[in-house]
């Protein structure tokens, strides 16, 4: 495996993970915006907390976790969860159960769109975000 792609990898999530933190430390001591107040100004900020949580999650899982499994095993093959499990018996990741968790919850960000969807997402990226920064960090140097 190439370590030039490995290191674009990890700069891509680095460089992802700064804007996730960026975000965070807008709106960590901020209340959810109520949604039925069509307040679009106030919900900008928190939409991008949301998309710059899941690219962050999916580049992490989807292109820098798979190359570090398959540069432990070439021939590994299976599902995210199969990769998860890998990660962290490897000790890549502490909780792979919660990584399935912010993997589903990354799906569901980029697949539904619904109001009643969007207060739920939100309360979900404000439980996850500070796991993920604390669970990248180490990925940073």
């Amino acid at each position: 495996m190439s370590q030039k792609l490995l290191e674009l990898f990890k700069s891509d999530f680095v460089d992802a993970l700064g804007a996730l933190e960026h975000s965070w430390m807008k709106l960590k001591n901020q209340p959810i915006p109520h949604l039925e107040k069509k307040d679009l100004e106030a919900l900008e900020p928190w939409e991008a907390l949301t998309a710059r949580f899941a690219r962050t999650t999916d580049i992490f899982l989807s292109k820098y976790i798979r190359f570090l499994i398959l540069n432990l095993d070439p021939g590994f093959r299976g599902e995210i969860r199969d990769y998860l499990d890998k990660a962290e018996k490897a000790q890549f990741i502490v909780d792979a159960d919660q990584w399935m968790k912010i993997r589903e919850l990354r799906n569901k960000i980029s697949h539904e769109y619904s109001k009643v969807d969007l207060e739920k997402t939100l309360k979900d990226v404000v439980h996850f975000t500070p796991f993920v920064l604390k669970e990248l960090e180490k990925f940073k140097s």
